[in-house]
């Protein structure tokens, strides 16, 4: 899902992406377009907080895509709690 908020200021970027969330379907990202630098801080904190990973991009000078996304989870060739053993 693609979220525009060039031209927006803080808070409202980060508040529109914490809005757009929960619309996003299973394995979906949110890719949020930015001409605000303090949203690369304030968006990766806050949805951070909420489980999401995220990723910056630069699209061109001064304008950024950050990409909110869930990240994968762990299956039972990776982790150990996932295959039931005690993690080393």
């Amino acid at each position: 899902m693609l979220l525009d908020v060039r031209g927006e200021i803080c808070p409202y970027p980060m508040l529109k992406a914490v809005e757009a969330l929960p619309r996003l379907r299973d394995g979906e990202a949110l890719e949020v377009l930015t001409d605000h630098a303090p949203a690369l801080q304030t968006i990766p904190a806050y949805t951070g907080r909420l489980g999401y990973q995220t990723r910056i991009e630069e699209v061109s000078p001064g304008t950024w895509k950050v990409v909110v996304y869930r990240p994968e989870p762990a299956t039972a060739k990776g982790a150990p709690e996932a295959r039931g053993e005690e993690p080393a």
